[in-house]
C-alpha cells in the first residue's frame, strides 16, 4: 500500500477498500460543512458510493492517471488530497483537498499539498500544478497563497454547487518555482 510519512503525526496514504466505512464516516460527519464547498458531498450516501470512490481512486493510480490520498492525523482519518488528472502530454495536473473541520489549524493540509507538491515534482517528474478554490472559500484559498502559488485568475460561474453557480480562483505553481520543502 502507497503511504507518504510526513512528520510523526501526518500521513497520507492510498485508501483501501477496507477503509470505505472510515471514509463514508469522514464525509457524513461532516457533511454540512463540506457541502459548502464540494459539489459531490450529497451524492454520498452509503459506504457503497466510498468503496466505488476508492476502487477507483486504486484503478487510477495503478494506471499513473492520477491519484487520491486519506490524510491520516494522529491515526485518526480526516481529510483527503487528490491529483484529479494527470496530463502527461503536458507534465501537469490539478490538486484537490479537503480536512475535517475539527482537523483544521493545525498546519495538517498545508504539510499534505507541501509533501504531495514535493512527490509530484520530484518523482513523477510534474513541471505545472493548479489548484481552484471557491471565491468565498479563505482556508482553501490561504493554502496556495501560503505555498508560493501564482495567482492565475478568475473563473466566472466555474463550479456549479447548492443551486447555483460559484466563481473560482485559479492559482499554479510550476516545478522551477519550487524547492523541496
Amino acid at each position: 500500500m502507497f503511504t507518504m510519512k510526513i512528520d510523526h503525526e501526518i500521513e497520507l496514504q492510498l485508501l483501501q477498500p477496507h477503509h470505505a466505512d472510515e471514509f463514508f464516516h469522514l464525509i457524513d460527519s461532516n457533511r454540512s460543512y463540506l457541502k459548502e464547498w464540494l459539489p459531490w458531498v450529497n451524492e454520498v450516501i452509503s459506504p457503497v458510493q466510498t468503496h466505488r470512490l476508492i476502487s477507483h481512486w486504486i484503478m487510477q493510480f495503478s494506471e499513473q492517471s492520477g491519484f487520491s490520498l486519506g490524510i491520516r492525523y494522529r491515526g485518526r482519518l480526516v481529510g483527503n488530497i487528490s491529483s484529479q488528472f494527470i496530463d502527461w502530454n503536458n507534465r501537469q495536473t490539478s490538486i484537490g483537498y479537503f480536512i475535517a473541520k475539527d482537523a483544521q489549524g493545525h498546519g495538517i493540509m498545508t504539510k499534505a499539498v507541501r509533501a504531495v507538491l514535493n512527490y509530484s515534482y520530484f518523482q513523477l517528474g510534474l513541471n505545472r500544478i493548479e489548484i481552484r478554490c471557491g471565491e468565498k472559500n479563505a482556508k482553501s484559498r490561504a493554502i496556495p497563497e501560503r505555498l508560493g502559488f501564482t495567482y492565475e485568475g478568475f473563473v466566472r460561474d466555474g463550479e456549479y454547487l447548492n443551486g447555483r453557480f460559484h466563481n473560482l480562483l485559479m492559482y499554479s505553481l510550476l516545478a522551477r518555482e519550487w524547492t523541496r520543502q
